[in-house]
């Protein structure tokens, strides 16, 4: 088979597009031939040697993706020719994976391999934090930091679905139009003072705080009203300042943290809240942006765009 590899740390320069054999099944394994893989941060932390590997080089990249069995390796649940996917399964950067039964997610008629492929690690992401992380009620006011990314654009649309006020915060005059379009009710740039225009909306702070570029943590709390939330779950912008207690006590806040594999941990939760989200797509309630699509072959181009920032929605490598 054809895969996405690399054999040493670096930029997109050390990908190669090799043949390398096909897996080898363990007793709880399937095999499946990929039609669709999300391409995630993650995964150009792993190609920087920032992030664990397993196996050795050439390495494989990639955890998302949707395809269909093609060994079903005698496990009466599953068939040649069902379309599956998964959210968090090494080695998915090529031509075929073998997946454990555990992390197989079977895929409706009515979701494309391309949809699954783009929704399934932000939209599962958005989905925790949204009714785990902080119990969405009717009628909050929550703030999205980086509004008009992945799990931003999710999480938006989530937190309106349950009934809840959106504040977004992005970097540009386009993502606050991206974010706009998604539901955001009011969306501020960085560079602004977007801690007295949150005020001006809501006197006494916000809800919850979605926090993921880390070191605007302690702004966070400064925009958040007593007894209220900051969920932090990244630092795409660097290290957070320590948190002091006291100020958590002085205002009765909660600092939360959050981490999409603290909810992934069964066959059953993984199946019951990715059939969630297919179900709110599939009824018009949750609509995924068009994903950027290029062939697996082209995995330079794919890790450049998105480490250019200049995408707003997903790219997924197509083998």
């Amino acid at each position: 088979m054809k895969a996405l590899t690399f054999s040493s740390f670096g930029n997109s320069d050390v990908l190669e597009y090799i043949e390398i054999p096909n897996p080898e099944l363990k007793t709880d394994e399937i095999l499946v031939e990929m039609k669709a893989i999300g391409l995630n941060f993650a995964d150009v932390y792993r190609r920087k040697g920032n992030y664990h590997l397993k196996g050795n080089p050439p390495f494989i990249a990639g955890y998302e993706g949707a395809g269909i069995v093609v060994d079903a390796n005698n496990h009466p649940e599953y068939k040649v020719g069902d379309r599956v996917a998964f959210a968090d399964v090494p080695f998915a950067n090529a031509e075929l994976v073998a997946v454990n039964t555990n992390h197989v997610l079977p895929l409706p008629e009515a979701i494309s391999f391309e949809t699954a492929a783009s929704v399934l690690l932000q939209g599962l992401t958005a989905h925790y934090l949204a009714t785990n992380s902080h119990k969405t009620n009717q009628g909050e006011t929550i703030l999205i930091h980086a509004v008009a990314g992945g799990v931003g654009q999710f999480l938006t649309q989530i937190s309106k679905l349950l009934g809840a006020n959106v504040i977004g915060l992005t970097s540009s005059p386009d993502k606050a139009k991206v974010a706009i379009k998604q539901g955001a009710d009011y969306v501020f740039l960085y560079h602004e003072d977007w801690k007295s225009k949150i005020f001006e909306i809501v006197p006494k702070g916000v809800d919850v705080v979605y926090d993921s570029i880390g070191s605007t943590l302690k702004e966070s709390f400064e925009v958040t009203k007593e007894c209220g939330q900051v969920v932090f779950f990244g630092m795409a912008g660097g290290d957070p300042e320590p948190v002091d207690p006291r100020m958590l006590m002085d205002g009765s806040k909660t600092l939360t943290g959050g981490d999409l594999w603290s909810y992934l941990n069964s066959k059953e939760e993984r199946i019951k809240r990715a059939n969630q989200l297919f179900s709110w797509i599939i009824d018009g309630k949750l609509t995924p942006t068009t994903p950027t699509s290029f062939k697996l072959y082209e995995g330079k181009q794919a890790h450049d765009y998105l480490e250019s920032r200049k995408s707003t929605g997903k790219i997924i490598l197509i083998p």
